[in-house]
């Protein structure tokens, strides 16, 4: 294990000459295993070994237990050795956070302090790094999630990111080497103990080489991630302008994405999957997207970038129903046009695919009239036994950029229309239908 421990180190570029290695020491098997390595490697490697133990106080006696075991190996050793503690429930509480977030947000924050010119060795080993894999993949992680911990970033190393845990309790084993056992580890309460205890065994089932093989597989996925880190910094370079990017329409898709999560990133603005789809069509086309409050992401199909703008109420606009051509947003009308009903024109279905809207133009009660959006509204749509929330629906599947400008017909009992969205229930044609309304939604710029 000492071999593949020293030609990780070395691959990675982790320790040079003179360099303080402090090793995050928990107590467990792999930590225990971290400390001996660097240890024994001290010499070859030409660094010096330290100890920092953090305790989150979480388990009582076990957490104390834990400690002295750090303190009296290190002790045996001569390795200088710092204990920290840290009120872990109540940094949770107060941060709304679970105490396994908040233990490791304590636990970093103490790292960062006690480590400033050294390097932080931590103990994850290959085991560790397939399970960040499924985890990051059940949560729904591009490339980058996939691509499991980084080797070295910052200051912080881990030279048994190749090692499994069986290599780790053999090397425990023939150094005679014994170690302690956080109970918290043997139940399924956390998520990353589900995966290690009910689907990693399922894997190995399937292939008892499995974590030697992942070991080669994350590294092949984690060579293709930085070489598109890569194109994203020289792309960035040359395109970014202040909080945003000009000419960045020209990178590849992948380029542009990670260009763009960057500067939310950069900013504190949190974003998803479906976020970036969002920002990479209006960059492509242009339009804008409401990040958050007063903030936006603008794009005039050149550049893109953030703004802050003054959001005024949106005026309610709205004409009573004509047959023919209604306008109430500049270069674009709504055409009705009354069809008499036929055998072709029933079997007809309403679908917010097709280029035009057919309902039964003599199941509209009273008063009807032609408007955009309202706060709260809603509308029952065929083969629903609900009335939907029409803001839901524009988010799933109206594009940012065009949300703005959406045509609704309501009548007197509520919205019979939503442009891209379809019809409501009670307008549907049915057998006894005798006229249609057919309704199209065009720009100017379509007239023949």
């Amino acid at each position: 294990m000492l071999k593949k421990v020293l030609s990780f180190i070395r691959q990675h570029n982790m320790l040079s000459e003179g360099d303080i290695a402090v090793c995050g020491l928990s107590g467990g098997a792999d930590s225990v295993s971290l400390l001996l390595s660097l240890y024994e490697l001290r010499d070859e490697l030409g660094i010096s070994v330290e100890a920092l133990h953090v305790n989150h106080c979480l388990r009582g006696e076990e957490s104390d237990r834990d400690q002295e075991f750090c303190r009296e190996l290190c002790w045996k050793l001569g390795i200088p050795f710092t204990a920290v503690s840290c009120d872990v429930r109540g940094y949770a509480k107060e941060r709304s956070l679970s105490c396994e977030e908040a233990a490791r947000e304590l636990r970093y924050d103490i790292f960062a302090k006690h480590t400033a010119d050294k390097k932080l060795a931590t103990a994850h080993n290959a085991d560790d790094n397939l399970e960040t894999v499924i985890l990051n993949l059940v949560r729904g992680s591009g490339l980058k999630g996939i691509s499991g911990i980084t080797p070295a970033r910052d200051n912080i190393i881990r030279p048994l990111l190749a090692v499994s845990r069986a290599e780790i309790e053999e090397f425990l084993k023939k150094h005679d080497q014994d170690y302690v056992t956080d109970s918290t580890n043997l139940s399924d309460d956390y998520t990353r103990n589900r995966i290690r205890h009910n689907i990693i065994p399922v894997m190995k089932s399937l292939n008892t080489s499995m974590i030697e093989t992942s070991v080669r597989s994350i590294s092949t996925l984690r060579a293709e991630n930085d070489l598109i880190d890569r194109m994203t910094d020289e792309a960035a370079a040359l395109h970014q302008t202040g909080s945003g990017y000009t000419g960045l329409k020209d990178e590849p898709e992948v380029v542009r994405r990670r260009c763009i999560a960057r500067l939310l990133s950069e900013h504190h603005i949190p974003y998803s999957n479906q976020r970036l789809t969002e920002a990479d069509n209006i960059l492509l086309k242009s339009g804008r997207i409401n990040l958050s409050g007063d903030v936006f992401l603008v794009s005039d199909g050149s550049s893109i970038r953030l703004e802050r703008l003054v959001c005024q109420d949106i005026k309610e606009l709205e004409t009573e129903l004509i047959i023919g051509d209604n306008s109430i947003f500049p270069g674009r009308i709504l055409r009705c046009e009354l069809v008499n009903c036929d055998k072709e024109k029933k079997i007809a279905s309403v679908h917010r695919n097709l280029t035009f809207y057919l309902l039964d133009y003599d199941k509209i009660n009273g008063r009807a009239i032609v408007r955009n959006r309202r706060f709260g509204d809603k509308i029952q749509l065929p083969g629903r036994d609900f009335r939907s929330s029409v803001k839901k629906l524009i988010n799933e599947t109206v594009p940012s950029h065009l949300r703005a400008e959406l045509h609704f017909i309501e009548d007197s009992q509520g919205t019979i229309f939503a442009e891209r969205i379809g019809i409501a229930r009670r307008v549907m044609p049915s057998s006894d239908t005798r006229r249609l309304l057919k309704i199209t939604v065009i720009s100017y710029t379509d007239r023949s």
